[in-house]
């Protein structure tokens, strides 16, 4: 059974950082690439970053650039999102997501796994 099990969310206060982890089973994690998105009340589902099976090559939406980090411990079947100098309008519920045997793309629809999402909240 394919399963993605975020955690690290929370309330933080603006400028103050955070660390998201995805740990992923039942899929081939190590051929996977992986993405993180988010969700804000009465919002679309956006890309935050995303990285290939290797963690060498990354993407970032331009929003976040400079201040998220994503990587990944295939030992340990692992994505991690550092959220640094966080600001209010990063408040939203994050997701990971794993495309088997993909590459990185920016496009939800090419995920075919999700995890249940965690609350990152930060205040003003």
């Amino acid at each position: 059974q394919v399963q993605l099990v975020e955690s690290g969310g929370g309330l933080v206060q603006a400028g103050g950082s955070l660390r998201l982890s995805c740990v992923a089973s039942g899929f081939t994690f190590r051929q996977s690439a992986m993405g993180w998105f988010r969700q804000a009340p009465g919002k679309e589902r956006e890309f935050v970053a995303a990285c290939n099976w290797s963690g060498g090559t990354t993407y970032y939406a331009d929003s976040v650039k400079g201040r998220f980090t994503i990587s990944r411990d295939n030992a340990k079947n692992t994505v991690y999102l550092q959220m640094n100098s966080l600001k209010p309008e990063d408040t939203a519920v994050y997701y990971c997501a794993g495309r088997q045997y993909g590459l990185p793309t920016v496009q939800a629809r090419e995920y075919d796994c999700w995890g249940q999402g965690t609350q990152v909240t930060v205040s003003s």
